[in-house]
């Protein structure tokens, strides 16, 4: 008998579950639970990290990636309007910048900035210390995608609104920051979001500046305390404060996601 085309996608879907199920039940059946707890789950060593994997290493990892949020959102709201402007030299500067800095790793942009910027200007320092250097390194990356992301959503907002508010009296500076610009954030809060996520995790990059026990972020926290402890627990503790960060960004996400999307 054939089988209608609804049936057969029953069928198919029932058959994903079936083996789905039996690969997780082979894999838990299959697994040395006692040896992984012992190794991985261990609850004196999660305690003995507390409470300076919080108040020390998610608190400078929540504050880096502010600290480079900002920056990152000033300067490539910046570049993105001179993306955009119509005199030649602008736009030539923010296109090679913009294209620069998103061919270069994140790391080497933060080698650069806490030891190339020192030994270039030895009689100058990067205001604010390790929290200047982050900033800097990890704004003048994060810049050149902001920038794309912001003048995407400028393009996106329709150009008869600006040439209205012109008609209007208004200039086009005021034009810009009252009608476009508003818009054009509206539109690009996701993807800005999603930024957040991504700055949250490049903070993991940070030790290479040298930091201090007052200085410290996650990754950095756990690796020390897994040499310290010989147990890749920390590791799991600081995997877990990760995503207590990235779990409700990417909730906000999906929710203006499919806010936007009902809006159209």
């Amino acid at each position: 008998m054939k089988l209608s085309p609804r049936r057969r996608r029953r069928i198919f879907r029932v058959a994903g579950y079936v083996v789905f199920a039996a690969l997780i039940v082979s894999v838990v059946a299959a697994a040395d639970w006692g040896r992984l707890s012992d190794a991985f789950f261990r609850t004196d060593v999660a305690r003995g990290m507390f409470p300076g994997a919080i108040t020390v290493a998610l608190r400078n990892t929540i504050l880096y990636t502010l600290l480079a949020f900002v920056f990152g959102l000033t300067l490539g709201l910046v570049l993105a309007l001179m993306r955009l402007s119509s005199i030649l030299p602008y736009r030539w500067f923010a296109t090679a910048y913009i294209e620069l800095f998103r061919g270069l790793p994140a790391l080497l942009v933060l080698f650069m900035v806490g030891y190339g910027v020192p030994l270039a200007f030895p009689d100058r320092e990067i205001p604010g210390g390790v929290y200047g250097s982050v900033t800097l390194g990890l704004g003048l990356t994060a810049a050149a995608y902001m920038a794309e992301t912001i003048r995407a959503g400028i393009q996106a907002v329709p150009k008869g609104q600006l040439e209205a508010a012109r008609t209007l009296g208004m200039s086009h500076p005021r034009a810009m920051v009252s009608i476009v610009l508003p818009q054009a954030f509206r539109i690009v809060i996701p993807p800005l979001t999603n930024e957040i996520i991504l700055l949250t995790k490049d903070t993991s990059l940070v030790y290479v500046l040298g930091v201090t026990s007052t200085t410290i972020e996650l990754t950095k926290f756990a690796g020390d305390e897994l040499n310290t402890r010989v147990n890749p627990t920390p590791l799991v503790v600081a995997g877990l404060l990760y995503l207590v960060i990235t779990l409700p960004l990417s909730q906000v996400v999906r929710g203006l996601e499919r806010r936007a999307a009902r809006e159209r």
